[in-house]
């Protein structure tokens, strides 16, 4: 099995890479995130007079043989990266109860969670000063039930492509605790969308580009955003469907293993994503004359090459990236950018079997690697490095100060870089479901991505709103955006 893993990587991926150490204090300029454990978990009304239903919302539930009521705020539907307010009345006084979240996604898999709660002394519970007991977690979690979700099978990934459907969320409330819970008291239905009302998508085929284009309700013109995904290819639209939703016009673009793309990272060439800035910038729906970029993973050192290289960026943010090109050579005209150097044979399997490739890349400060690092000191606008401290990945805390480094050298603004612990390499939007190890979609075996679900559970509700900050600073001329009440 190692063989042949070996072999596809080596054939789709071209090697690995491995990196020196990560330094162990933090260097001026690195915004250390050691999130409180009640960060993002209170709402902004303080805790005091009993719930009341008009204040959380209509009422949505099913109650079952008894006046347990199951209100959630917003009442039916909300947006995945909102926070909803979970609530029950009608329990017996500090009654034990059970609550269950499950959803399946559009592959069918199932997905659960659980906490064991007490009432209070009125019979009413509240998940915004109600700690969980235990179950899936523990601690005051509003929103537990949905970022603690497990897949049933082992190994599972929440899947999002057609951002067009919402997700349906199931929740109960049974009586009682483990090792059984009893009957059901109540139990509601709330979908989780992708879409804000309003928000548009137009599917992109224009010359070789194939992309999703997603446009705030409005007029406009609105400031764009290029969103580029990692190594599992295909077309990616949960994120830019969601910043959208933010004021953005967000071009989720495809690189490869998509349609007519090519099928594997072998060669790539930088004039396509040209094509894809020069889209933007003439659609009557962006703001000229410049656009931002957000770049996960190898999508992240795509993001740092066309800072680089092309014209009209104004503002790059990277999420665990790379500061080397990657995976395979890059062209633009007549410059070629090599891979970073790497070596599969340092490929680590944990005991459970799980592949960790974090020491296969090479150091990118290595004489051997010169030519692959990236001429980030040639960018006209500032970066944002979004990193994961338990990233598995790669070294992507390593990355960022290299990156800092060379900017200052070359007499350049010192980029912003805001490091998570606990995080792993995979930080999505708020409220998915973090993952450790997870089925890579190219190479089809388990991959080590690392992160403590709570701490990276934190890490995303407040990475996503940095990153909105940083592009309304930057592109839109504001200073700050409306933060979660979580």
């Amino acid at each position: 099995m190692i063989l042949r893993l070996l072999s596809s990587f080596a054939a789709y991926m071209r090697p690995t890479q491995r990196l020196g150490a990560c330094p162990q204090s933090q260097p001026m300029g690195v915004q250390l995130k050691a999130l409180p454990s009640t960060a993002f978990l209170c709402w902004a009304k303080p805790s005091g007079p009993p719930i009341d239903s008009a204040e959380l919302g209509r009422p949505y539930s099913t109650q079952v043989g008894m006046a347990a009521t199951l209100i959630l705020e917003p009442a039916g539907r909300s947006c995945w990266d909102e926070p909803v307010r979970i609530a029950v009345r009608g329990l017996a006084p500090e009654q034990p109860v059970t609550l269950r979240a499950s959803l399946r996604d559009e592959n069918g898999a199932l997905f659960r969670a659980h906490a064991r709660y007490r009432a209070d002394a009125r019979g009413e519970l509240d998940l915004e000063h109600a700690p969980a007991l235990g179950g899936s977690f523990a601690g005051c979690e509003p929103m537990g039930l949905l970022w603690a979700l497990k897949p049933e099978k082992a190994l599972g990934q929440l899947v999002k492509r057609d951002v067009r459907t919402p997700v349906p969320v199931e929740l109960e409330v049974l009586d009682g605790h483990d090792p059984e819970p009893g009957r059901l008291l109540c139990q509601a239905r709330h979908e989780r969308d992708f879409l804000q009302p309003g928000v548009r998508r137009e599917l992109v085929r224009a010359g070789r580009v194939r992309a999703a284009l997603f446009l705030p309700p409005g007029k406009g013109p609105f400031p764009g955003i290029i969103d580029l995904f990692g190594s599992s290819g295909g077309l990616c639209e949960y994120r830019a469907s969601l910043l959208a939703g933010h004021g953005f016009a967000v071009l989720a673009l495809a690189y490869f293993r998509f349609e007519d793309l090519p099928k594997y990272l072998n060669d790539i060439h930088l004039e396509y994503f040209e094509e894809a800035v020069d889209f933007m910038l003439q659609h009557p729906k962006v703001k000229a004359p410049s656009i931002g970029l957000l770049g996960f993973s190898k999508g992240g050192d795509l993001c740092l090459s066309m800072a680089s290289f092309l014209k009209d960026i104004t503002a790059t943010v990277v999420i665990n990236a790379c500061v080397a090109n990657t995976i395979a050579p890059l062209h633009y005209k007549d410059m070629i950018i090599p891979k970073l150097v790497s070596d599969t044979g340092k490929i680590k399997i944990t005991k459970s079997g799980f592949f960790n490739f974090m020491d296969t890349w090479s150091n990118p400060l290595e004489e051997r690697n010169h030519q692959s690092l990236i001429p980030l000191e040639k960018a006209q606008g500032p970066f944002l490095f979004i990193v994961g401290m338990d990233d598995q990945s790669w070294k992507s805390e390593f990355y960022a100060q290299i990156a800092s480094e060379r900017l200052q050298a070359h007499g350049k603004e010192r980029p912003q870089i805001i490091c998570y612990p606990g995080t792993g390499h995979y930080i999505n939007p708020p409220y998915f479901p973090p993952f450790r190890v997870s089925v890579h979609a190219v190479l089809g075996e388990a991959v080590v991505y690392g992160g403590e679900p709570k701490a990276h559970s934190k890490a995303q509700v407040d990475a996503w709103q940095q990153i909105q900050t940083f592009f309304h600073k930057h592109l839109n001329g504001k200073k700050s955006v409306k933060h979660s009440k979580m």
